[in-house]
């Protein structure tokens, strides 16, 4: 699906925003939607060209279909071809680990976004690709208080925008915020590299309804069938250890050979993409007329759809905190906005950061599959958590 801009960038610096969205991921697509569903005048933004590929683990878990369903957009999504997700396939070494799933999604994330993208045009939402923004100074005016947002084209050409709002939802790095020290992100020293392809033929074990993991010494790749009978491929993998192999591929037929899954057919067959250290955390979550939503706030490992089930979840709520925010601006939006992802977000990452942590360590990861695979129901807590709402969740669309 490819999307064209439905405005030039010269007009988008002649126009008053109330919210101006950067980034085009799940969290910003949807959070324009959003607020362009509540008569907000908004702008998304995004550095690419769509549609565009992403190194993701390509899933969507139950609690992220909740909040598309709330959102009315259940549909649309459904209708992109993807696979239903119910088995999730550890292996480490000889230990093995088969988890039943309560529902799911696999889709790639160049088909989702593009529909969510969509979605907010749809909307209302004006929408602006291949444009770099920059977030500036407050601007004061007899009629409001604005954030001035650079914007530029591939031509290299410059234009500022106004925004009373900035929804800052760019991803790992949030490059937006550059200007702006105190949103700096806090990269965990253990940190692991994303890396990630899609490709069209693969080994017959991996089937389709099932995400599978493979577990190494110095890292991890997940695999799972996505729409048109594709296999999408994410790891995440020790920098050093990415270092001591000659390409990408080789470190991944590494890890899928230590933890003895079928190898790629032609690993290098399609392109790898790469990205930032991936754990971190953002300073801070908010400042005057900008809020951080998505990975721009915070990351950590997820492993069945967790990661953007997180992101959507917050989208859906910033509309609320932008609402009041068009009408009075105050530190108390800035602490509120906070606390609302940490309740979102951050507390519900807790069970990732316990598996991230003891992936680390293949022994005692193969303890604990051991255990597991003796005592099933000692799963169940772990995947409830991982697949509940953040709150009851009612349609708002």
């Amino acid at each position: 699906m490819t999307l064209t801009a439905t405005l030039r960038l010269n007009e988008a610096s002649a126009r008053e925003w109330d919210v101006i969205v950067i980034g085009a991921g799940p969290a910003g697509a949807l959070a324009a939607r959003q607020n362009a569903l509540a008569g907000s005048r908004t702008l998304l933004v995004e550095r690419k060209a769509f549609p565009r590929s992403k190194v993701c683990g390509a899933c969507l878990n139950q609690s992220a279909l909740w909040v598309l369903e709330a959102a009315g957009l259940i549909e649309k999504i459904a209708e992109l071809g993807g696979q239903p997700i119910r088995a999730f396939h550890v292996q480490c070494g000889s230990r093995k680990l088969a988890v039943p799933l309560p529902g799911g999604l696999a889709v790639s994330r160049s088909r989702l976004d593009a529909a969510l993208a969509e979605a907010a045009i749809d909307a209302g939402a004006a929408f602006l690709p291949e444009t770099a923004a920059t977030v500036q100074d407050l601007e004061t005016t007899a009629i409001g208080e604005y954030r001035q947002v650079d914007l530029r084209g591939t031509d290299e050409v410059t234009c500022r925008a106004r925004g009373r709002v900035v929804l800052a939802a760019d991803g790992l790095g949030h490059t937006s915020l550059d200007a702006h020290p105190e949103f700096v992100s806090r990269i965990h020293p253990q940190s692991r590299i994303g890396l990630g392809t899609v490709q069209t033929e693969f080994p017959g074990f991996y089937q389709a309804g099932t995400i599978y993991m493979a577990v190494g010494a110095c890292g991890y790749v997940g695999l799972v069938q996505v729409e048109d009978a594709r296999l999408n491929v994410a790891a995440a993998i020790a920098p050093a250890f990415l270092k001591d192999h000659a390409a990408a591929s080789q470190a991944i037929a590494a890890i899928l050979d230590e933890a003895g899954l079928p190898a790629l057919c032609d690993p290098d067959a399609a392109g790898w993409q790469g990205t930032l250290p991936l754990t971190r955390q953002s300073s801070q979550l908010a400042g005057r007329r900008i809020l951080l939503l998505g990975d721009a706030a915070g990351y950590v490992e997820p492993f069945t759809g967790e990661g953007m089930a997180w992101a959507l979840s917050a989208a859906i709520q910033v509309e609320s905190i932008v609402r009041r925010g068009l009408q009075v601006w105050d530190r108390g939006l800035e602490s509120e906005w906070s606390r609302m992802v940490r309740r979102l977000v951050m507390r519900r990452q807790r069970w990732c950061r316990v598996l991230s942590a003891l992936l680390r360590h293949p022994r005692v990861s193969r303890g604990l599959m051991t255990v597991l695979s003796w005592v099933p129901p000692l799963v169940s807590p772990i995947v409830r958590g991982l697949n509940a709402p953040s709150r009851p969740l009612q349609r708002i669309s």
